[in-house]
């Protein structure tokens, strides 16, 4: 099945129809304002039908907005035209005529060439000859669609309900024509994945479904971060197509086991390609006999039924061993077996469909045999009439109390789903109350049987009881108030995330001994918010096999790490773990490893108990770990009672309260402060903090300040519009102390940093807090395989926090402990030095190519070799701190001591990055923020000491142009030429231009020109990305024909800096390019053809460029006028925003 094609198709195809049935509404004057009564629109009669569907459609509109019934009738016809390829391709059809093709595939409809020879059930063949003879194909090929889709009503009436309603009167125009959704439906995606005989798969209909609405998926799900999840929009967020594969092993692990135990010489243990046997082949036995009749099969979640439709074929081969043939069991199947539900009427439709055809591939006959799958969309009862209720009790006080109980129960149920709970009814009476009024010819018995069969049915399904109960449930944790309140008021203990509720729900619907399968986030086994979960299953159920997948094989680009397994509802036993976390690379090969474990010996499957786990506290299912490593948890003593980890301050609104050292004026921020008293005793503002950050092990990601003025006065007093206060101060006493810091969220392994004391913390850059004398073995013991193994075991997901850190267990050995101090502190001192070297440190000095050189390519070289040699110890030690601890817990054989480079977190050379980080450190130079006769900081805001510059001097005003010819004297190329020509010396200034330029590989045919095209195109995207979108060079630009340009120093800014840029700078732009205009003007006239054409070009740009420049001049006058004052302390973002209009935008 070509999966990519399948998606473009559909992501393109919702689209194009959403606008043709916009279209089409449109036409018709559809909106919540229209006039439902009207005879016309846009000056043309209605037909009474038109009428009626127009009112209704207003209705809808106004009762459910625009867009949403856009959406919905756009995604009824794709089910529609989808549902009828697939029985077309396949001949599923009752009348044996395509719809889109002809016999060959072609796109040319048999139902329209064949029209007049069609026998279909309500079919006008009337109308039939009057489009024929009007030569209108497109209204006669609508109009063969509708009747053909009425007529598959009677027999598919989930998806092909009647279409007599506003969905016909915005059937999108012009099908016939080339590149329309049902052309490109045939031409791009291949018949054979719709052709089940070839290849194909009734499941294609669940990808399309999928894939179009994967843009409404993203939409939702980037937007939960920042807010709850809507009722309406719970299917898009959550329904997510399971991989078939996955499926195969759970059905086969759950159906095929259940049936397997109870017929001890069934063949199906041979045919399942997934089941798992246990290692010794003794399966057991359960004594008790059953018919294929009995292994009944819920998916409370069914979406389009990927599960429901496997287990179709699994039971089929049941069947059939039984005795049974194909077609005798596929009836029995869809009667007996398969039941099914969910809240989004779309997959209900589609699952509906896809069983439906399922039972055609065994039994080609079955559409004529009247019988409906028990899958069915979720009805809730909010608007249920009284007198319905009265009309079906008919004074009987048992029936109505028992279809109120039911109501009550539903209310909001397309909310809550499958989760409802429902109170025991005489469903018996209530069935055969509807079997009375089926006869009946009143308005009540249709309601009665529009609003309260569905409930009652759907009650019906959640109240039974079901050999195996198999669901890829849905991942959701931001939940609205309805729902949220709801789950705490019945699911307390298991409410972390909607998927957790219902795999504790799911055992009420399993029958003793029956089995719950399950593809979940794999959090649940691990992290503490679930333990009440793991403690439920723990104590009475039994785990059969379990597979945990590696990290993004499922979800690439989110960080959601998935486990399939299939839990029996029983008591401990046995049960089959298989780890893939180490195999990355996606599902495919997750697939292959699993039938390599499947099918023979691997070191990666381990059988435990679910007992097992209660030997390490918080019960973590760490099923991989030896027994002498669970000891080590059981004697060890945990890191809480040595260096308690910590999480600190949540400000509620970081934008205001944080900043970006380099952001600051430099003096305004308090270092080295030992304790809260003492920063408030120093009047200062600003003061470090340790906000987790990127993987970087022993030093660094010291980027962060707070404002913990006046003792953090001004965030412990920040509250919402009702005065509650939002901020969080926590563990206040902690602040400033040494600890060991690191990051609470990282793709890769877990990196802890030293820190001396002096900062406060954030809740993301948790910190430990050890004695003195434990500082740095507990750092090296966090930083070593032993604690990654640990972590991997309390919490193997990408967020480590406070609660796992806290269970590390530590063993301190005192004979051991000088040696790994030593080897902790050089990893330290190694990692400073590395960060230290970049600019974005605040200890940063002078960069590494400054210094007794006079080549660059010299002190690359020289950098070169630092870098690797910094790289190799660190390596080194990392590796030999690894051999300490491995010693000192005794793991010896099971743990090796070698360090994966990829987690070597110091800093290779490389040339381009290296040059381009000198660039911007001239540029530092030429502004005034370094001098190359001082370490460090020369000016970042304060008073100016000019004394501070003597061998190369800083910009007068901090205002350099930056223009594609030199027109300046302190051009920004020039500027860099005169550096290098004071840090080189003369002698090798072409040398050391060419350097950079070839390091750069840009455009341009000198070395000037290169970099030149560096500063006008690339420079500023870099500088943004190096002081993360905080740039200190400000960008004033001018637009895309780079008329001008030229950088500000952000802590240099004066009042009148707007004003000088203007007068000075502009200006003076301006009288450049009239010169050079009218100097050009004499050329041209007096040039041969041939040059003309170029000097025309570069007259066109030249006036593009000064037109363009007299547009920014206006703009920026109005900002000169105003002598705008900035506060350095409102940062970037705030600042920025002042300028906007005249400042390059923030890349």
């Amino acid at each position: 099945m070509d999966k990519n094609a399948i998606k473009k198709y559909a992501v393109w195809a919702r689209n194009e129809l959403i606008e043709r049935v916009s279209q089409k509404a449109d036409q018709y004057e559809i909106s919540a304002d229209a006039d439902p009564t009207a005879d016309s629109a846009h000056g043309v009669l209605l037909t009474a039908d038109e009428k009626k569907q127009r009112a209704a459609l207003i209705a809808q509109v106004k009762e459910k907005g625009q867009d949403q019934v856009m959406e919905e009738v756009a995604y009824t016809w794709f089910n529609r035209f989808s549902a009828l390829r697939f029985m077309e391709v396949n001949n599923y059809l009752p009348s044996r005529v395509r719809v889109f093709t002809d016999e060959n595939g072609a796109f040319k409809p048999e139902i329209l060439s064949d029209a007049i020879h069609l026998e279909l059930d309500g079919l006008d063949m009337e109308k039939v000859y009057a489009l024929k003879d009007a030569n209108d194909d497109d209204a006669l090929f609508k109009y063969l669609i509708i009747t053909q889709c009425n007529a598959l009503s009677n027999v598919l009436p989930g998806m092909f309900q009647k279409i007599a309603d506003y969905t016909e009167l915005l059937f999108p125009d012009n099908l016939l024509r080339e590149g329309s959704v049902v052309e490109r439906m045939i031409t791009d995606i291949p018949e054979k994945d719709w052709n089940v005989e070839e290849g194909g798969q009734i499941e294609i209909i669940g990808w399309l479904y999928q894939y179009y609405m994967s843009e409404k998926h993203e939409k939702v799900v980037n937007a939960i971060g920042k807010k709850t999840v809507e009722k309406e929009d719970i299917p898009a967020a959550t329904e997510l197509f399971t991989p078939d594969w996955v499926v195969r092993y759970i059905i086969d692990n759950s159906v095929g086991r259940y049936w397997i135990e109870r017929n001890s010489n069934s063949n199906l243990k041979n045919v399942l390609e997934y089941f798992v046997a246990p290692k010794d082949g003794n399966i057991s036995i359960v004594n008790e006999k059953i018919t294929p009749e009995q292994l009944t099969v819920f998916d409370p979640c069914m979406g389009s039924a990927h599960f429901g439709v496997y287990a179709f074929d699994v039971l089929e081969k049941i069947y059939t061993e039984y005795g049974y043939t194909e077609r005798e069991a596929a009836a029995l199947i869809v009667q007996n077996n398969l039941f099914g539900l969910d809240i989004d009427e779309r997959a209900a439709q589609l699952a509906s469909f896809a069983i439906t055809m399922k039972a055609i591939q065994y039994d080609k006959r079955f559409l004529k045999r009247g019988i409906q799958p028990h899958f069915y969309e979720i009805k809730e009862s909010n608007h249920v009439d009284p007198f319905t209720v009265d009309y079906f009790a008919n004074g009987n006080a048992s029936l109505k109390r028992d279809i109120q109980s039911i109501i009550n129960d539903t209310k909001d149920a397309k909310e809550y789903g499958s989760i409802i709970q429902i109170k025991p009814v005489d469903f018996n009476a209530l069935f055969e109350r509807f079997d009375e009024i089926k006869d009946d010819i009143s308005l009540s018995q249709i309601d009665a049987l529009n609003t309260l069969l569905p409930l009652v049915r759907e009650a019906k399904i959640l109240s039974d009881k079901y050999a195996v109960v198999a669901t890829n449930p849905p991942y959701l944790n931001k939940l609205d108030a309805r729902l949220k309140s709801y789950i705490t008021e019945n699911y307390k203990d298991y409410s972390s995330d909607l998927f957790s509720v219902f795999m504790y729900r799911n055992f009420s619907f399993c029958k003793y001994a029956g089995y719950s399968g399950f593809m979940t986030p794999n959090v649940w086994m691990f992290i503490s918010s679930y333990k009440k979960l793991r403690e439920y299953i723990i104590n009475s159920k039994s785990m059969a096999v379990c597979v945990q997948l590696a990290k993004g094989a499922f979800f690439k680009e989110a960080t959601v790490d998935i486990c399939m397994f299939v839990l029996q509802n029983s008591s401990d036993r046995d049960g089959l773990y298989i780890r893939l976390e180490k195999f990355n690379g996606g599902m495919d090969l997750q697939n292959e490893k699993l039938l390599d474990a499947i099918n023979g010996d691997c070191s990666y499957t381990y059988i435990r108990k679910l007992h097992d786990f209660t030997r390490i506290d918080g019960m973590p299912f760490a099923y991989w770990i030896s027994s002498k490593f669970a000891y080590i948890f059981e004697t060890a003593k945990p890191l809480s009672k040595v260096a308690p980890p910590k999480q600190g301050l949540a400000t509620a609104d970081n934008n205001r309260f944080l900043r970006l050292w380099h952001e600051l004026r430099f003096s305004s921020i308090g270092f080295g402060m030992k304790d809260c008293d003492e920063a408030e005793k120093s009047g200062m503002k600003w003061f470090p903090y340790n906000k987790g950050g990127a993987f970087r092990r022993w030093y660094g990601n010291r980027d962060y300040v707070v404002n913990w003025e006046n003792d953090g006065y001004e965030i412990r007093n920040f509250k919402d519009d009702k005065g509650k206060v939002r901020s969080r101060p926590q563990n206040t006493n902690y602040y400033f102390k040494p600890s060991i810091t690191w990051s609470d969220l990282t793709s890769a392994s877990f990196s802890g940093r030293y820190c001396e004391g002096g900062f406060i913390f954030d809740i993301k850059g948790s910190s430990g807090f050890p004695s003195k004398d434990n500082h740095l073995y507990l750092l090296g013991l966090l930083n070593s395989k032993i604690s990654q193994e640990c972590i991997s075991v309390l919490n193997p997901t990408i967020s480590t926090q406070v609660g796992d850190m806290s269970r590390i267990p530590v063993f301190i050995d005192n004979d051991k402990k000088e040696a790994v101090n030593s080897l902790v502190e050089e990893c330290v001192n190694i990692s400073k030095n590395d960060w230290d070297s970049f600019e974005t440190s605040w200890d940063f000095k002078k960069h590494p190519f400054i210094g007794n050189y006079s080549k660059i390519s010299e002190a690359f070289s020289s950098w070169t070799e630092t870098c690797e040699g910094r790289f190799k110890r660190l390596l080194t030690n990392e590796e030999s701190i690894n051999s300490l601890f491995i010693d000192i817990y005794g793991l010896a054989g099971e743990l090796s001591p070698e360090v994966d480079k990829d987690n070597i977190t110091v800093s290779l050379a490389d040339k381009k990055q290296g040059v381009k980080s000198f660039i911007s450190y001239a540029v530092g130079c030429m502004m005034g923020r370094y001098s190359l006769d001082e370490d460090g900081l020369a000016y970042a805001g304060g008073d100016w000491n000019a004394s501070k510059y003597k061998t190369f001097l800083p910009d007068k005003d901090a205002i350099i142009p930056i223009t594609d010819d030199e027109y300046f004297t302190d051009d920004i190329v020039g500027r860099f030429v005169e550096f290098i020509r004071t840090a080189y010396g003369t002698n090798t200034v072409e040398e050391n231009l060419q350097f950079i330029a070839d390091a750069l590989d840009g455009k341009g045919a000198t070395s000037r020109e290169i970099i030149r095209n560096y500063f006008l195109n690339d420079f500023y995207a870099d500088h943004c990305k190096i002081y993360q979108k905080r740039p200190i060079y400000w960008l004033f630009d001018s637009g895309k024909k780079n008329g001008f340009k030229c950088l500000v120093y952000m802590h240099r800014y004066q009042p009148d800096t707007i004003a000088r840029i203007r007068t000075d700078y502009v200006h003076e732009q301006q009288a450049r390019y009239r010169t050079a205009i009218s100097g050009l003007e004499r050329q041209i006239n007096g040039a041969p053809t041939s040059e003309r054409v170029r000097l025309n070009k570069l007259m066109t740009k030249l006036k593009d460029q000064a037109e363009e420049t007299r547009l920014y001049e206006e703009k920026i006058h109005h900002l000169a006028d105003q002598m705008i004052e900035i506060d350095l302390d409102d940062g970037v973002k705030h600042n920025y925003a002042i300028f906007q209009d005249v400042l390059a935008k923030i890349k």
